[in-house]
């Protein structure tokens, strides 16, 4: 999981690529979950989270908050 200021040094377009890789990961987590094979089922938690975090720094660029 990326911390925060690590999100903070990617431009829009970097946190679009790790947008779609998270959740592309989170569904093969959900995938494992379901056929009982997922031996840390926390990590679904910390990639919500992060997905969370990604989406925020996007919609401020979006916003003007920030800028690059």
């Amino acid at each position: 999981m990326k911390r925060l200021n690590e999100l903070n040094k990617l431009n829009e377009d970097e946190l679009q690529t790790k947008l779609a890789e998270t959740q592309e990961a989170l569904l093969n987590f959900r995938i494992q979950k379901a056929m009982q094979q997922l031996e840390h089922p926390q990590k679904i938690k910390l990639l919500r989270r992060e997905i969370a975090q990604i989406k925020t720094v996007i919609n401020e660029f979006k916003l003007g908050i920030r800028g690059n």
